[in-house]
């Protein structure tokens, strides 16, 4: 049932307070917004009496395939959608050219989604740059993934080809010829973490905090002020992923000034872990947990808009490859389900963070950035009946275990958390119903992007 009306809820919006407001649905779109009891003959209701109703929330940074190949299409997007989570945009991380990884990963995804998703393609090879174009053109990709880390065969373990900062240049170069796509640019220097990694190994440093050492912040910042500087003369347009520290932030912030292209992402373990976390190889990230005045000057940065988005870098490895001593351990960790949670009742209950900054966070910015508005993020007329029902107040333990995910952990296991999502309403269809996945997979579609445009749901080719 994709017409009704949405009675009794209360709307948060992206620029102004939250307000009391009934939602007219047709066809899986949003037709208007009415004053709440308005009337609506023959139209069938739905209560939202109690709860706030945000736009879908969008994970725009979720890695499918980590951990099972095809079914991960299914259990994370089941997984996301318990989470409050509407749409979901994945990251290829591949070696070839796209044709063929496209046509089979998107067969694959259409089949098992229960929410709508795009794609993301990593950069690694000279093919790549020479097909960018048509990749935005042909495949309806419109971001680029680049890791400044991967020289030599650091890139090795994903299947990727090591390059250099001549590689750099020129994806940037292509990037703002074929009409600025957006280059997504892992900041981390190579060459100090690995001669910093010995010294702390040949010590036995073993803890979370010894991993935050091999990786001093000084690597995440040094090559976004790189990334920035070529950027800003190339006349391209750089994203920066995962921000965990304080002298990365204060870098962008100083750059910021004399170019505005910039877009910085940062992830919920960094609002609620650090270093000192005794997690060991199950806490391992990249980039790490940092010090607890980084934690501090991330939630300083969402505050005051430094920071962009909220995104997971959510991956599905199972347990058995991250319990381990910690140089053995993998990177990545589940964590689409868990990042509403966290913001609400860290964010809002505890720092009162405003609900309209988590709107911005979690819905509006990423629709905008990743070329889904206004379809995706919003609660406009004409957008996609997207809805993430939330009960401010509802308290309850995190268990992985009550989660779809291929993974059987989560780092906030035995947290308490307040305010959870209650439903999940997909173009009109509800897929999460009180924490339970309603609906077979399928129902998801593909979000064909355009730069600067409004995407085209369903289009494949």
């Amino acid at each position: 049932m994709t017409d009704f009306i949405l009675r009794g809820g209360t709307l948060v919006f992206p620029d102004k307070p939250p307000e009391k407001k009934d939602v007219l649905v047709k066809g899986g779109k949003i037709d208007s917004l009415l004053a709440q009891g308005a009337a609506a003959p023959g139209v069938p209701e739905q209560s939202a009496a109690g709860l706030h109703v945000f736009p879908g929330l969008i994970d725009c940074h979720v890695h499918f395939g980590m951990g099972e190949k095809i079914t991960e299409y299914s259990t994370e997007t089941a997984n996301a959608a318990q989470g409050g989570f509407t749409t979901v945009l994945g990251y290829f991380l591949n070696n070839e050219a796209y044709g063929d990884v496209f046509r089979r990963e998107l067969e694959h995804a259409v089949a098992r989604a229960h929410v709508d998703f795009g794609f993301h393609f990593s950069t690694a090879n000279e093919l790549h740059i020479k097909e960018l174009g048509e990749y935005v053109k042909e495949y309806g990709v419109t971001s680029f993934k680049y890791f400044m880390n991967f020289k030599g065969e650091e890139g090795r373990y994903l299947g990727l080809d090591g390059t250099d900062d001549g590689y750099f240049y020129d994806l940037l170069k292509e990037s703002a010829r074929v009409g600025r796509p957006i280059v997504v640019c892992h900041t981390e220097n190579i060459e100090i973490v690995n001669r910093e990694r010995r010294k702390v190994q040949s010590a036995g440093g073993t803890t979370l905090k010894d991993w935050s050492a091999s990786k001093p912040a000084i690597t995440e910042s040094e090559p976004a002020l790189r990334a920035m500087y070529l950027a800003e003369e190339l006349g391209a347009r750089v994203y920066f992923p995962h921000i965990s520290s304080r002298k990365a932030l204060d870098v962008i912030r100083f750059w910021r000034q004399r170019f505005k292209d910039v877009i910085v992402e940062t992830c919920p373990h960094y609002l609620t872990h650090t270093e000192d976390s005794e997690l060991g190889g199950m806490g391992k990230a990249n980039p790490p947990f940092r010090t607890k005045d980084d934690l501090e000057a991330i939630w300083e940065a969402i505050f005051d808009g430094t920071v962009d988005l909220v995104a997971s870098d959510h991956n599905a490895r199972k347990k058995v490859n991250k319990d381990k001593p910690l140089w053995l351990a993998s990177q990545g960790f589940p964590a689409t389900a868990s990042m509403l949670p966290v913001m609400l009742s860290e964010g809002y209950h505890k720092r009162k963070l405003p609900l309209q900054r988590i709107c911005q966070l979690l819905a509006t910015v990423p629709a905008k950035v990743f070329d889904i508005a206004p379809l995706k993020g919003s609660l406009a007329p004409g957008a996609d009946a997207d809805f993430t029902l939330v009960d401010l107040d509802k308290e309850r333990v995190l268990h992985a275990a009550d989660f779809a995910s291929y993974a059987e952990y989560n780092l906030h296991e035995g947290w308490n958390f307040k305010g959870w999502p209650v439903r999940s309403i997909s173009r009109g269809v509800t897929v999460m119903d009180e924490h339970k996945v309603v609906g077979e997979g399928g129902h998801g579609k593909y979000l064909w992007r355009r730069i600067g445009q409004p995407p085209i749901p369903g289009k494949t080719r």
